[in-house]
């Protein structure tokens, strides 16, 4: 009986000691990237590619640390949240424009907002994709300065900042 117990236990401690060394070169390979993600920052960079072929850019990342020079710069929240997500608090001064219904808002917010108008889009923080998703969607309609703010809603409220609430689409 002890004699098929030690093959099963060395079989495991082998086992353990190949996840164990797959775990430390795993780590050490993405030291840079997993502590970024355990610090909450950008794991991934993106930056926009050629504008001689708009439907291949992407919006730019931006972190928490950036957000006051772009709204001193001109820049606008825009808030791909659900709407009544926003309606219960948002960004100062956000414009509502969700994700889910850009298909019949879309008109009426470029007669308001022309294509050069310059907007930090944000929604409910890392792994929210929202926000990519309408930057690269309002880039494929000729907007050109479209930035995603990953942190979004979450971080800036965990930061302590001012929110508002209330408002329409």
């Amino acid at each position: 009986m002890n004699s098929t117990l030690i093959p099963s236990r060395r079989i495991l401690l082998e086992a353990l000691i190949l996840v164990l060394v797959a775990a430390s070169a795993g780590l050490s390979l993405n030291y840079t990237m997993v502590m970024k993600a355990f610090t909450g920052q950008n794991v991934i960079a993106v930056t926009q590619v050629s504008p001689a072929n708009p439907a291949q850019q992407f919006p730019v990342p931006v972190d928490y640390e950036e957000i006051d020079d772009l709204l001193a710069a001109g820049h606008i929240f825009l808030d791909a949240r659900d709407h009544h997500l926003y309606v219960e608090a948002h960004l100062p001064g956000a414009i509502s424009l969700p994700l889910g219904d850009v298909d019949k808002l879309l008109a009426e917010f470029s007669t308001k907002f022309p294509q050069e108008t310059s907007f930090i889009i944000y929604c409910n923080g890392f792994g929210c994709p929202d926000s990519f998703d309408l930057g690269v969607r309002l880039l494929a309609e000729g907007y050109v300065d479209i930035k995603v703010y990953e942190g979004g809603f979450p971080e800036w409220r965990d930061r302590g900042r001012l929110l508002e609430s209330g408002g329409a689409l």
